[in-house]
Order: structure tokens, then sequence, then C-alpha cells
């Protein structure tokens, strides 16, 4: 009993944090990422081996903590106590919001090991009497009471849909199995739902959902110099290049994250938030140089991701592709070239004090005076490139185009920017 008090003990001082982030949120997402770095508390990818739930942003349709929707709700219900969670929509509020979760955790884990005591204490005083009503295991799940029901709910095994036939490629009649990914996932853009129709691990066909966030006033955090120069704001080149920088940083390090890469993606996320914390262009340059020759040095990272995701000019072209994706011409690989490319650019610019010229309305991710935002024309795209490929490879796909769901559900003030020609 007593290591496991000092196991629980250990995992409430350094939790694993899972974070469930809303379009819109980025802000306050980076913020989050931030401090966690600072306290050594792990990002993890799934509920079970989460201690605290971070929800970042106003999720639309959702209430104060007691009245989350059905996404959050899920995620809480499949932490394992002790657990503790917290709403974070105030990027100055950071820390207090964490200390908060972790006294709520500490509380939790109090109050998990109390019980503890108490049911093992009965357990003796049961077994003493002869009374024990584990000894007769006659109708009980010896797997676990909250999965044993699993493979007998109709239409579902292990929480996940029960497959369907249907012809694959070859003409085969094979399984089709149907599983949505998002909104919530680590190194995933915020708010994205995916549905994959998988034939064996191959995506047979694949749908982007609905933005179901609420329309933001406020501009996309990314696109934000930009947006404030083309309505006349004083914004220096200097500002929108450490932006273009930090902004193409967090996309390079969910695109190592998600290929297995974890310490570059680490290193990325650091030099990330070292440029948004206004670092000088020598230290930007110096920390960006050496990332940037070890990605492309990479063999196993190049191995892993050319020939994925293939998007040639004239198709991007033709969907309203306009940014990094548009001039990378090829495959993830060739896109994450082209990030590390403007990533080194960047970096050396971000001292310059001249004016940031309001014609040049081009944000990380495209440009920003077309009727059409630009991840609105990266989500348009990423169906045919995931149709056909390994379920393995789609994260990766996605991880290489990076989305960002600020801009479909960005309202911008009447006359400002789309002045498309």
């Amino acid at each position: 009993m007593e290591l496991r008090r000092a196991l629980v003990r250990a995992a409430v001082s350094r939790p694993g944090v899972l974070l469930a982030v809303s379009p819109g949120a980025t802000r306050q997402r980076l913020a989050v990422e931030a401090e966690l770095a600072r306290r050594g508390w792990p990002c993890v990818s799934g509920p079970v081996e989460a201690d605290l739930l971070v929800i970042v942003g106003d999720r639309d349709g959702e209430g104060d903590e007691g009245d989350e929707g059905d996404g959050v709700a899920g995620l809480w219900h499949g932490i394992p106590a002790p657990k503790a969670r917290v709403r974070i929509t105030d990027p100055e509020r950071v820390a207090d919001a964490l200390e908060r979760g972790l006294a709520d955790l500490s509380r939790g884990e109090h109050e998990a090991h109390h019980t503890h005591c108490e049911q093992h204490e009965q357990h003796e005083q049961q077994q003493d009497s002869g009374t024990d009503p584990h000894s007769d295991h006659s109708g009980h799940d010896m797997h676990g009471g909250h999965h044993g029901h699993a493979g007998h709910d109709m239409g579902l095994v292990e929480g996940l849909p029960m497959a369907d036939r249907a012809d694959d490629r070859d003409g085969l009649r094979l399984d089709v199995l149907h599983v949505p990914l998002g909104p919530v996932l680590a190194d995933w853009p915020a708010g994205l739902v995916l549905h994959l129709a998988l034939q064996g691990d191959i995506v047979q066909e694949a749908t982007v959902g609905p933005v179901t966030a609420s329309r933001a006033p406020h501009p996309p955090f990314w696109d934000e110099p930009w947006l404030r120069a083309s309505r006349g704001e004083h914004v220096s080149q200097g500002d929108a290049a450490r932006r273009l920088c930090a902004a193409h940083l967090d996309s390079l390090g969910r695109f190592f994250a998600v290929a297995g890469w974890d310490d570059m993606a680490a290193r990325t996320r650091f030099v990330r938030d070292r440029a948004l914390a206004g670092a000088a262009a020598a230290e930007l340059t110096s920390l960006v140089r050496p990332l940037i020759r070890r990605a492309q040095r990479s063999r196993t990272l190049r191995w892993l991701t050319t020939r994925l995701g293939v998007l040639p000019a004239e198709d991007a072209r033709l969907r309203g592709v306009t940014g990094p994706a548009l001039v990378a011409d090829g495959d993830a690989y060739s896109r994450m070239l082209v990030w590390l490319d403007a990533v080194g650019r960047s970096a050396a610019a971000c001292d310059v004090t001249e004016t940031l010229d309001a014609a040049e309305v081009v944000g990380p991710r495209g440009r920003l005076d077309t009727p059409v935002p630009p991840s609105r024309a990266l989500l348009d795209s990423l169906p045919r490139l995931l149709d056909g490929t390994e379920f393995a490879c789609a994260r990766i796909i996605v991880a290489s185009l990076d989305p960002d769901l600020d801009e479909p559900t960005h309202v911008p003030a009447p006359g400002t920017v789309h002045r498309h020609g």
C-alpha cells in the first residue's frame, strides 16, 4: 500500500496533461504549452494516461465545467481517478489555473486513497466473517465492470463501431470500419474532425467534418500581423517575420511529433516559445540553424514522409491553395522543407523595424485577401490526399498541411482584406 501511495504522489506532482483545445484558442494553447514545458508536466495522447484535463478556450455549445459537451465529457469519463480538470480562457492566468488543477488533483488523490483504505478494511472484515461478495464470481465481469458490456453493445466493440462490408479496390468483399479522428487529439489541429472509412489499414474514403466552433470576431492569432496591417495599423516587418517563424515552428513541432520524433518536437517548440517571447534575431538564428540542419539530414524522417500526400502545384492552385503547400509542389517531406526554409529566413528578419507592406497580405498558410481562407483550401484538399493511403500515414499528411481552424471561424470586419484580384 505504501508503494502505491508513493506512486500516486509522484503522478500528482508531475501530472499527465490532456489538452482539449477549441478553434480560436491558439493564443491560450501556446501559453499553456509554454507553462507546461516550464514545469516539466508531460502532455499525454489520451485519457487513460491523463491526470489533469485542461480545456482551452470556449467550446461551442458547452457550459461551465460541470456541463461539458459530449466530446469533453467523454474525455473526462475516460480519465481514471484521481483526476482534475480546469478551463483556461485567459492566457495571462494559465499558471493560476494549473495550480488550481494541481490542488484539486491532490485533494482527489487523498480522497481516492481514503476510499481505497475503507474498501480494503471492509474487504478484510468480510473475509473474516466469511461473507466476501467476491468469493463467488458467477455473473461478475472478470475483466472490469466498465468494459464488460462493450462486446455485447449492438454496433460497438470496445467503443469502436463494428465493420460493414464493401468492395475494396480489387473488387474483393472486405470489412469497412468507420473511424472518426478528432476533434481532440494530441498534435492535431484544434477542432478538426475527419471521418475515415477503412478497409484493413487503407483509407477508402475521407471526409472533413464541419467546423462546429462559434464564429470568432477576433483575428486568427497566426494571421494577426498581416490583418492588422491591412486595416492600416503600423506593423513592422520584424513583427510579421517573428509571427511567421513561430507559426512554422509550431507546425513543425506537430509534424515531428506525429512522425515519432519527440525530442525534435520538444526542441522545436522551445524555439517557438523563444520567438514568441521576443528573442533577438541573433539568438533565434543560432537556435533554428541546428534544427534545420538536423531535420534536413534525417534519413529516417525522409523515408517516413516522402511520397505521402502528394499535392502538385497545379492541383493546389485549382483548389485555392496559396501558401507553403503550393510552393512545395509535392509531398509531406517537401512541405516540411518549405517550412524549414521559411523559418531560417524569418528568424533572421525578426529585428527589422521597417513597416510591413499592407499589400502583402500573406500569412503562414497563404493569402488572406481571397474569398476563401487559406486553411479552408487546405481542408478541401485533405480528402483526396488521404484517399488510398495507409491509416498510419493519415496523421502525417494532416500535420504536413496543418490547417488552422481559427481561420474558417473568423468573421472579418466589413471592408477589411478580401481584395481578391
